[in-house]
């Protein structure tokens, strides 16, 4: 159990794990009363009006990360963060005064939607990678891992008690409450011990390579990382679409209130929880984590697809939330340990348009698939996407890492994995910590 907090004994990261809670929980907050409020005050139940608020909030993530990437390699990541936390809690601000007025309408929504995405673009890269700078890189797997646990219990907290609010006395409270929570992490960031930073220097932000394409060189050298960001980008793209899933449903398919569809994101953040919790426990992650997280997400999408009532989905949503979160945790410790830190912030503010650029593409079809043919066919698409992603896994795995299966006899386990313990290209001198190797 010790082993599974182990990032906790700094000092600096329990302070940046209190605020990042509080913060996320204030996200989840906003983000639940602002999809709400379009889907039943600002439309007639339109999914695909739903749909677009997600891809312009996250589309920003296609045009800008390359920039993202550079500026968080380049400059002072905890200054950084300061300017971007500030921001996004303004803009929740803005939203409980234009709710409060009664002058809100879509275009407001869609607007700050896109501004939201754009500061969120900056700050994506500057936070994932500012963890290395309080725990060290010996540590980042399970910080990464506890960061997942802090995002998932605020996942859990926030849809809750904003469906509840929302319900009770309108969403401009949970506006309102959204944007103060961003004061959390802005104190902690002013109250770090800065002398426990661990900050690369200029000499180390300039490496391996200058400029907004040093990135891109490097993921050239790495097959195995752009192997990752491939599985990701199919399931985060076409199968990672929870809240168009269970407004839907909650909506549309059983004819639940508000208080109902922050339940279901509640309960989905359940499973998401428990597997970060697991995943804090590994010491390294593994691809191979990866590519069966994927597959098992899908078959999760496919039993919800099916089920008969409210509470047999919402049981349904605990196995979508835990095979999801184990797939993007390990993936995410995988690339942050594999990467040396002069290039890190470019790496992952290419992993992280990988992860939410799709939106442009994947949460306006999956509200269209909606309003179409249904929600249970959106929850279909969403199991096709991750059918794709274990295949793309396991073809790796046999082409570039051998993996055979043998029959075992006389053994409860039947089956047996083999794999090549030889390295893929460019991953020898390039990481800064090892990976254990697939076996």
């Amino acid at each position: 159990m010790t082993s599974m907090f182990r990032s906790l004994a700094e000092p600096n990261y329990r302070k940046w794990f209190g605020g990042a809670l509080v913060s996320n929980t204030g996200t989840w907050m906003q983000r639940t009363a602002q999809d709400w409020i379009v889907l039943t005050q600002l439309t007639d139940e339109d999914a695909t009006a739903l749909g677009i608020t997600m891809a312009l909030q996250l589309g920003p993530q296609l045009v800008l990360f390359p920039v993202a990437g550079t500026i968080a390699d380049r400059f002072q990541r905890r200054r950084l963060l300061l300017i971007t936390q500030i921001l996004m809690g303004t803009m929740g601000l803005v939203l409980f005064v234009l709710t409060v007025t009664g002058a809100i309408q879509l275009w407001h929504v869609y607007l700050l939607a896109l501004a939201l995405g754009i500061v969120a673009t900056v700050d994506n890269p500057a936070r994932q990678t500012f963890v290395s700078e309080l725990v060290g890189d010996s540590l980042v797997a399970n910080a990464v891992s506890l960061n997942s646990a802090s995002f998932n219990t605020a996942r859990m907290l926030g849809p809750a008690v904003a469906g509840v609010l929302t319900a009770a006395i309108g969403a401009s409270t949970v506006f309102l409450l959204s944007g103060l929570a961003f004061a959390g992490t802005v104190g902690v960031l002013l109250s770090l011990d800065r002398s426990r930073l661990q900050s690369p220097d200029a000499r180390t932000r300039r490496a391996p390579g200058r400029g907004i394409m040093g990135g891109f060189r490097y993921l050239r050298t790495r097959p195995d990382i752009i192997v990752v960001l491939a599985v990701i980008f199919v399931v985060s793209t076409f199968g990672i679409k929870f809240n168009i899933f269970t407004a839907t449903m909650a909506r549309v398919e059983f004819g639940r209130d508000a208080s109902a569809f922050g339940l279901l994101n509640s309960i989905l953040a359940v499973g998401s929880l428990t597997g970060a919790l697991l995943a804090a426990r590994r010491d390294r992650p593994r691809l191979r984590t990866v590519f069966w997280a994927a597959g098992a997400f899908g078959a999760a999408c496919a039993a919800a697809s099916v089920m008969p009532n409210y509470w047999t989905f919402a049981l349904t949503l605990t196995t979508l939330g835990l095979s999801s979160i184990t797939m993007l945790t390990a993936a995410n410790a995988y690339v942050q340990t594999t990467t040396p830190s002069g290039v890190r912030g470019r790496i992952m503010s290419i992993y992280a348009a990988v992860v939410l650029g799709g939106a442009p593409l994947g949460a306006p079809f999956a509200g269209w698939i909606a309003d179409q043919f249904g929600p249970r066919a959106a929850l279909g698409v969403g199991a096709a996407a991750g059918a794709v992603g274990i295949l793309i896994g396991v073809v790796w795995m046999v082409s570039a890492k051998h993996m055979r299966v043998h029959y075992v006899r006389r053994s409860r386990r039947f089956i047996r994995l083999s794999y090549d313990g030889r390295k893929s290209k460019g991953r020898g001198s390039a990481s800064p910590v090892r990976p254990e190797p697939e076996g």
